[in-house]
C-alpha cells in the first residue's frame, strides 16, 4: 500500500476513516447476540501451550514488531446487514474465548487470563483522504466483550483496497498496530466501508491466540453466524494440559531423536551472501503461484524438496530450513487458538540424484520428524536460545480443501495471505494450497535477501523443470535454471 492523494473508486467514492455508531455485543444497545458455548474452562485455571511459553518469552526476550501478526481481510460486495455482521463478530468471540485471552504471569507459572474487550472498528467511505495518502480520520471503536501482490502485500487488483491510498494506508495502519500483551486485547475486528455496496472487514489477531488454520475456523464461524446458523457447541478442553501429556509421553524418544540430528544452523548461502538472520524484522513480500504436482509426492513435499534444492545449487552442501507443523489434535479441529511448532529438516542434495528420488528420500526424513511434531525442538534440546526463527529459512505451508464462506446475498472472498510487514529470519515462504492453485508469499529482510525476484523467478522455474521431468538430475535442472 502506497501514499499519494486519495483518489475516487471506479463507481465509488474515495475512502476516508471516518466512523459512525458504537456498540459494545452482549450489553443492553449491542447488535443482538445470544451468548454461545464456551469451550474452554474457567479463563485464568488453564496453562499456556509450550507454542504460546516460547512465543511469549520471544516477544520479552527480543524486537519481534509485527512478525507474530496475523490478519486477514473479507470483502464483502452487496447488501450488507452491517448490524448482522456485527453480532456475527460478538458471536465468533463469544464460541472462541481463546480471542480474549492474554498470557499472563501467575503464581511463577504462565497462564491464559482474560484480557481487554475486543475491539470493532467501523469506518464509513465518503470522499477525501488527506494529501499523504491517509484517512482523513480514524474510525470509531466498538469495544466488545464480543464484538460487534504489491511490494506492501497486497495483491495487484486486490477488491476494495489496492486501488485507494486512503483505504490501503488505513487497512496498513491496522495490521500494524501494536498489540497490548499484557493487557489485551490480542485480536480486533475492523469493518470498512470502501464505496456504495462494497465493505472490507479486516481481521488482525496476534499468534498467540491464532494460527492459519484458525483462519478457515474464524471465516466459516462468522459466515454461519451472519446467515442466522447456530454452529454446534464446542467441547470443552484445556489445550495446554492436553498438550503436556502428550508431549511428556514422546519426549524420551524426541530427544533421541534430534540430538545426532540437531546443530546449530550457522549461515545459508543465497546467491552469495551468507544469511544468518534469525531476528524478525520489516520485510517485504513476493508472490507467484505454482503447480507442484509429482505423482508420489504431497505437493507440500513436491515444494521443500524444490527449495532444499534450490539452496544447494546456490552453494550449500548442507541444507536446513524450518517448516512450521500443525499439532492441532482431533478434538480440537473447530477451536481457534495456536496448535503450531516449528521444527528443522535437513538434507544433503546429491548432484547425481534425480529430483524423484531426492524428493523421495526428503520425504522419508519428513515423516520422521512427523513423529514428534508435537514435542517443540526446546524441550527436546533444552540449550537452545530463544530466537525470532529457528533457522535462517522457513516454510509454512497450509492446505485449503473448501471454497470461501458464502455470506448470503453477499459476493464474498477472502485474502488469506495478507502480508504483516515483518519476517522470521531472512526468508520465510507462507504458502496456502486451496481450490484455487498453490499460492506461495516469498516473505523475505530486504537487507539480507535483496535479490528475492531472482529467488523467485529461480524457485519458479526449479518447480516447472522438475514437475515437468521429475527424473532429470539434480545437476541437469540446476544447470538450465542457474546458467
Amino acid at each position: 500500500m502506497t501514499g499519494g492523494t486519495s483518489a475516487p473508486r471506479e463507481g465509488g467514492a474515495a475512502f476516508t476513516g471516518q466512523g459512525a455508531g458504537e456498540v459494545t455485543a452482549g450489553e443492553p444497545g449491542a447488535a443482538a447476540s445470544p451468548r454461545h458455548e464456551v469451550a474452554f474452562p474457567q479463563q485464568g485455571t488453564h496453562e499456556v501451550t509450550f507454542t504460546q511459553q516460547g512465543m511469549w518469552v520471544t516477544e520479552q526476550a527480543v524486537k519481534v514488531g509485527t512478525a507474530y501478526h496475523m490478519p486477514l481481510l473479507v470483502h464483502l460486495r452487496g447488501a450488507l446487514d452491517t448490524g448482522a455482521l456485527l453480532a456475527a463478530c460478538a458471536a465468533v468471540v463469544d464460541r472462541h474465548p481463546m480471542l480474549r485471552g492474554v498470557v499472563a504471569e501467575v503464581d511463577d507459572e504462565l497462564r491464559l487470563v482474560p484480557g481487554a474487550e475486543i475491539p470493532v472498528r467501523r469506518a464509513t467511505g465518503s470522499p477525501g483522504g488527506s494529501p499523504d495518502g491517509s484517512p482523513t480520520g480514524s474510525p470509531s471503536d466498538f469495544p466488545s466483550g464480543s464484538p460487534a501482490g504489491s511490494p506492501d502485500g497486497f495483491p495487484a487488483g486486490s477488491p476494495d483496497v489496492g486501488g485507494t491510498a486512503g483505504a490501503d494506508a488505513a487497512v496498513r495502519e491496522e495490521i500494524l498496530r501494536e498489540f497490548d500483551l499484557e493487557h489485551g486485547p490480542l485480536a480486533r475486528f475492523t469493518l470498512f466501508e470502501t464505496g456504495p455496496g462494497r465493505h472490507l472487514l479486516v481481521f488482525v489477531a496476534h499468534h498467540l491466540i491464532f494460527d492459519g488454520q484458525s483462519k478457515d475456523i474464524l471465516v466459516r464461524d462468522l459466515a454461519a453466524f451472519y446467515n442466522g446458523e447456530r454452529p454446534s457447541p464446542l467441547p470443552e478442553i484445556d489445550h495446554g494440559r492436553s498438550e503436556r501429556d502428550r508431549v511428556a509421553a514422546m519426549l524420551p524418544a524426541a530427544k533421541e531423536f534430534w540430538a545426532p540430528r540437531w546443530r546449530d544452523p550457522g549461515e545459508t548461502v543465497l546467491l552469495g551472501r551468507a544469511l544468518r538472520s534469525r531476528r524478525a524484522g520489516e520485510g517485504r513480500v513476493l508472490r507467484l503461484t505454482a503447480d507442484p504436482s509429482v505423482p508420489g509426492l504431497t505437493r507440500f513435499e513436491v515444494l521443500l524438496a524444490a527449495l532444499h534444492v534450490l539452496l544447494s545449487g546456490y552453494g550449500n552442501a548442507e541444507v536446513t530450513t524450518a517448516v512450521d507443523l500443525s499439532t492441532r489434535p482431533a478434538e480440537a479441529a473447530d477451536h481457534i487458538g495456536l496448535f503450531v511448532n516449528e521444527l528443522p529438516v535437513a538434507s544433503t542434495p546429491s548432484p547425481e540424484a534425480t529430483f524423484r528420488e531426492f524428493a523421495t528420500g526428503l520425504r522419508a526424513e519428513l515423516r520422521q520428524v512427523y513423529r514428534f511434531r508435537q514435542v517443540p525442538l526446546t524441550r527436546a534440546m533444552p540449550r537452545i536460545r530463544p530466537h525470532a526463527a529457528l533457522v535462517p529459512v522457513s516454510v509454512s505451508y497450509r492446505t485449503r480443501h473448501e471454497a470461501d464462506p458464502v455470506f448470503t446475498g453477499l459476493d464474498t472472498s477472502v485474502e488469506w495471505t495478507v502480508f504483516n510487514h515483518a519476517v522470521r529470519g531472512a526468508l520465510h515462504l507462507q504458502c496456502v494450497d486451496g481450490p484455487g492453485g498453490l499460492t506461495v508469499s516469498l516473505r523475505h529482510d530486504p537487507a539480507a535477501v535483496p535479490d528475492a525476484p531472482r529467488v523467485a523467478d529461480d524457485l519458479r522455474l526449479l518447480l516447472e523443470r522438475a514437475t515437468h521431468d521429475p527424473d532429470l538430475p539434480l545437476k541437469e535442472i540446476l544447470n538450465q535454471i542457474l546458467e
